[in-house]
């Protein structure tokens, strides 16, 4: 497999639950960029200073996250019960829009980071 800079790397780990989840955990550090959907994922890269952004575009940030985690835990409480919302909006152009832009952002401020 190839593992230059132009194709990625892929990394493979166990089937099991979090798997991937922990191998994030465990080989990102403070400046990389994430991006997640998932919350609980993104308070625990918050923390080790990862920047995270949402497949929409949206960045988690550390003032906003235990809100997102309270209401996670809301809807889990309510699936529980049986009752289910409508889920997430459709993923539109926009979103793809708002994530290149975004994620552009991101980088180009990892970049001027590194300069400094």
């Amino acid at each position: 497999m190839m593992n230059d800079s132009q194709s990625g790397k892929w990394v493979f780990v166990d089937c099991e639950k979090e798997a991937a989840d922990l191998y994030i955990m465990n080989h990102t550090k403070k400046g990389d960029i994430a991006v997640t959907q998932d919350i609980g994922l993104a308070s625990t890269l918050l923390a080790k200073g990862v920047y995270v952004l949402s497949p929409r575009g949206i960045q988690f940030e550390e003032k906003d996250i235990q809100t997102a985690l309270e209401l996670r835990h809301l809807s889990a409480k309510a699936r529980r019960r049986g009752e289910y919302g409508k889920g997430p909006r459709r993923f539109s152009e926009a979103d793809r829009i708002t994530f290149g832009q975004e994620f552009t952002r991101l980088l180009s401020n990892s970049q001027c980071r590194k300069l400094e």
